[in-house]
């Protein structure tokens, strides 16, 4: 299990080194679980942040309050209303579960191991360091959580230059049929 969660680690924070320019986005989170009451960090890489659907394995470990447990996973983000400088998404996850302390709980049938399956909302920037909310409902334990946190994209050339200013696009591309 050790070599595990080494290689998810090692997955999580160098994969984003070897990505191809602005296809690739790395970041961390705090969550809160308002059932619970408990705290959390999360980290996540962010495949295709620009384009209308997204690819994010995460990992999140509550670790402040009375439930203690982390979670591995794969959201899909679906970009409904894309602006200017905010985009609005959907998004769903299905994740592995380890609740290290479910003997403790009251619940009828809690087991350490689960499956999760949630929906949610979230918004961030367009800016190359993207601060994200995002607002989760779990089906399977029927709770709902925040997450806030800063999604940094690789290879960002600023936020007035690139894909982000089209006027600055057009005006600094040349077509070579012309040249």
């Amino acid at each position: 299990m050790k070599n595990t969660h080494l290689f998810l680690i090692l997955l999580l924070f160098l994969l984003p080194f070897i990505g191809n320019a602005q296809k690739i986005g790395t970041g961390v989170s705090a969550l809160y679980n308002f059932q619970s009451e408990s705290f959390g960090a999360g980290a996540r890489i962010n495949f295709f942040p620009n384009n209308t659907i997204s690819y994010v394995p995460q990992f999140s470990y509550y670790f402040i309050g009375p439930v203690s447990e982390y979670t591995i996973g794969l959201s899909i983000e679906y970009k409904v209303i894309k602006l200017n400088t905010f985009n609005f998404y959907l998004l769903g996850h299905v994740g592995y579960n380890n609740w290290q302390n479910a003997a403790a709980s009251g619940l009828e049938g809690a087991t350490s191991t689960n499956w999760n399956f949630e929906g949610g909302i979230g918004v961030t920037t367009n800016l190359c360091l993207r601060p994200f909310l995002e607002y989760r409902y779990n089906i399977k334990f029927q709770e709902t959580h925040l997450q806030l946190g800063l999604l940094y994209i690789f290879g960002c050339k600023g936020d007035k230059m690139g894909y982000r200013n089209a006027k600055k696009v057009r005006k600094s591309v040349v077509c070579p049929a012309y040249n």
